[in-house]
């Protein structure tokens, strides 16, 4: 069975629009990157230069190894983050998964549980996965509990996986499966 990820659907929920990533949401990104609560719980040690997410952003549109959205809300088009489908493994039909809401302003508002759940069920229910798994870092209970909440489970830990800010961060590993109850 083939993964269909492209072409990146748009994706409704009953307050988000999840677009195509692309150019059209750089001030979106480009925000997001400069949040420094969003660095720390993505993990990201990264600068990235305006050219350089421009570049990124270009390139998302119609490749078949991942699919890239960009989170709307749509009562006043705002964007509030991306969501992501990435590493696929097509012949164990799964992928990696990963979501940023890019301020903390948007944090415990269900967001990102609203976002989660219509990429899953896309996931599942269209592009034919299987398994979709991720890594949450243990400083970030929140999002851990977004998860288990849409339908993950905890499947292990990597200890020390991250150095932030001079202290070491354990990575715990969920999954989701295709038959299992979100």
């Amino acid at each position: 069975m083939a993964i269909a990820l492209t072409p990146t659907p748009v994706l409704r929920t009953g307050r988000l629009r999840l677009d195509p990533l692309g150019p059209e949401h750089l001030e979106g990104a480009w925000a997001a990157l400069h949040d420094g609560e969003v660095m720390r719980l993505t993990g990201t040690h990264a600068t990235f230069t305006r050219d350089t997410i421009v570049t990124w952003l270009a390139s998302l549109g119609g490749r078949d190894d991942r699919s890239d959205w960009a989170i709307i809300r749509e009562a006043d088009g705002v964007y509030l983050g991306e969501v992501v489908l990435n590493d696929v493994d097509e012949d164990n039909r799964s992928a990696g998964f990963r979501i940023a809401l890019g301020s903390a302003e948007w944090f415990g508002q269900g967001y990102g549980t609203e976002a989660t759940r219509a990429v899953l069920a896309h996931a599942f229910e269209t592009a034919g996965l299987h398994r979709v798994e991720l890594e949450v870092f243990a400083f970030n209970p929140r999002a851990q509990r977004s998860y288990e909440k849409c339908g993950f489970v905890v499947e292990g830990r990597r200890r020390d996986a991250l150095l932030w800010d001079g202290e070491w961060v354990d990575a715990i590993v969920m999954g989701c499966l295709s038959h299992e109850k979100r």
